[in-house]
């Protein structure tokens, strides 16, 4: 069944090897592996520790915890797919999650992750992500946000803290990562990429065909850790 029937940014596929094989094209700029892995993720995080608000997780941590017949079924799902990403060649990273750092140095613009915002990168790559659990990101289709640089009240301000010549300005927009950063225009329908469901997300980078995807971290679900897989 397609979750996303009236999304077209948002392209389906049933495998690892098709999500790493499919090519982006027009507005599709995001693809979904749907996944409804079994297992307790919540037993793994409940027996995680937290040494900081974001941790990283290594197998070997993986492989130290006494687990229920259920969270060792969640374990082998994670191992597994760290070794699909990492046989691919990318460097994925679980993390266990209390919340990211929040950027409030201005109150007309915020360039951290809670926002919605489009990854780059120099080299030919996508973002791969899973959450498998606590509450997931978001994405919105291009057509339904504004980059916050081309917003004329954000634009001014941004100017203001500018202090060189007027040909550099967008440098310094992109030097700081202004440009990377959206506003959801008020009608935007925002997908919420679920649990256990694998992503491959566009990101700028020269040669790229299509869009960045859109995309945002979750608020934190109240008392709960989130336990993502992202590189």
């Amino acid at each position: 069944m397609n979750l996303f029937p009236k999304h077209h940014h948002i392209g389906l596929v049933s495998s690892f090897s098709e999500l790493v094989k499919t090519e982006f094209y027009g507005n599709m700029n995001a693809l979904c592996w749907e996944r409804k892995p079994e297992g307790d993720f919540k037993e793994i995080v409940s027996k995680l520790t937290l040494k900081e608000n974001i941790t990283e997780i290594f197998i070997n941590d993986l492989l130290e915890l006494n687990l229920s017949e259920k969270g060792n079924e969640a374990r082998k799902i994670i191992i597994h797919d760290i070794q699909l990403l990492s046989d691919f060649g990318a460097e994925p990273s679980l993390n266990l999650l209390k919340n990211y750092e929040r950027d409030e140095e201005f109150d007309f613009i915020s360039t951290d992750v809670y926002s919605y915002h489009a990854d780059r990168s120099p080299i030919e790559t996508s973002t791969f992500l899973c959450t498998y659990y606590g509450a997931a990101s978001e994405i919105i289709p291009n057509n339904m946000c504004k980059q916050k640089i081309l917003i004329p009240e954000i634009r001014e301000k941004l100017k203001k803290l500018y202090d060189g010549p007027n040909e550099e300005f967008e440098t310094f927009l992109k030097d700081n990562f202004f440009d990377l950063h959206y506003k959801a225009e008020a009608d935007a329908e925002a997908v919420n990429l679920g649990t256990g469901n694998l992503w491959r997300l566009s990101v700028d980078h020269p040669g790229q065909n299509v869009l960045p995807c859109i995309h945002r971290a979750p608020q934190e679900n109240s008392g709960e850790y989130r336990l993502l897989l992202i590189c």
